[in-house]
C-alpha cells in the first residue's frame, strides 16, 4: 500500500504539441512520460504501482507494463524508469499506425489515480512544389522547392538526389542547395540547365517519405511538342503496336469461343 500524502500528477509527452496529446512519426520510436512529483514523503517504492495501458473502448483495455515489467506480446513496448526520477516512460519501437489511440499512466494509489495520453501517429512525407514532370529548356534556370510535411521532429538531414546520385555539394556541377532544417525545406538551384541535369530529383529527408520529380531539359517550342516527340519514338510505337496486336488476338480468341 502506498502511504502518500500529496502526490501531483504531471503528464508531459517528447514531441507534443497539445498537452496530453502526442503526435509521432510513423516507423521511429516513441516516448511518451509519466512525471510525478512528491510534496511530500513517499514510504513506499512506486516500482510496481505505475502502469501503463492502453484503452481500446470504455470497457476493454490491454496492460502493456507494471513497474518495469513488461505484459505486452509485443517487444516493441517497454517501460524504462531511473532510480530518483520522477519520470516513468513507456518507449514504442517502430510505430504502427495500429499504436494510435489513448494511453494511461495510473498509479495505484487508492482510489488509483490515471493520467490519458492521445497518441496520434502520422506519417511525414516531403512535397516537391509543382507537377510530377517540368520541362526546362537549356540555358535557363532549373528551380526545386521541397517541404517536409506532417514531421514531428525536425529532420537531422534533407537530401536531394539526382538518378540516385546525393546531389547536395555538386556546386562544381551548377548546382546550388540552401537547406533550412528548421523550416523543414530545401530549395536546389541549377542557374543555366543542360541535358545533363535532365533526369529524376529525389528530395529525401532522414524522417519522411520522400518525393520525386522528373525534369526534361529539351530544345523546342513547347513541352507538348515534346511530349508528342516522347510518344512518336520507336521504343514507345513498338509497345503500342505490342499491346494492339494482343489486345486484338484476345478478342479473336473471346469471339471464336462464343461461336
Amino acid at each position: 500500500m502506498l502511504d502518500i500524502f500529496d502526490v501531483n500528477f504531471y503528464c508531459h509527452a517528447r514531441r507534443a504539441y497539445v498537452w496530453h496529446n502526442v503526435r509521432t512519426d510513423k516507423y521511429r520510436a516513441s516516448a511518451v512520460d509519466c512525471k510525478i512529483w512528491r510534496n511530500f514523503w513517499v514510504a513506499t517504492d512506486l516500482r510496481s504501482g505505475v502502469s501503463w495501458i492502453k484503452r481500446k473502448n470504455a470497457v476493454l483495455h490491454e496492460l502493456l507494463t507494471v513497474g518495469l515489467t513488461t505484459y505486452a506480446n509485443d517487444e516493441r513496448f517497454q517501460a524504462i524508469h531511473f532510480h530518483h526520477s520522477e519520470d516513468w516512460t513507456l518507449q514504442i519501437k517502430y510505430v504502427q499506425p495500429r499504436d494510435a489511440g489513448l494511453y494511461e499512466c495510473q498509479v495505484s494509489t487508492h482510489p488509483p489515480t490515471s493520467i490519458f495520453l492521445l497518441l496520434e501517429v502520422v506519417e511525414a512525407r516531403a512535397e516537391i512544389a509543382g507537377p510530377a514532370e517540368k520541362f526546362v529548356r537549356p540555358g535557363s534556370t532549373l528551380q526545386l522547392h521541397c517541404l517536409v510535411k506532417k514531421s514531428t521532429e525536425v529532420p537531422s538531414y534533407l537530401f536531394w538526389y539526382h538518378n540516385f546520385r546525393m546531389i547536395n555539394y555538386d556546386v562544381d556541377q551548377g548546382v546550388n542547395v540552401s537547406t533550412d532544417l528548421v523550416s523543414r525545406e530545401s530549395w536546389l538551384e541549377v542557374p543555366r540547365a543542360s541535358d545533363r541535369h535532365s533526369g529524376n530529383y529525389t528530395c529525401e529527408a532522414s524522417n519522411a517519405q520522400p518525393a520525386r520529380v522528373l525534369v526534361h531539359v529539351f530544345k523546342g517550342d513547347n513541352p507538348a511538342a515534346m511530349q508528342h516527340s516522347m510518344a512518336s519514338s520507336p521504343s514507345v510505337m513498338a509497345c503500342t503496336a505490342l499491346l494492339t496486336m494482343f489486345v486484338t488476338l484476345k478478342l479473336a480468341l473471346q469471339t471464336n469461343w462464343t461461336l
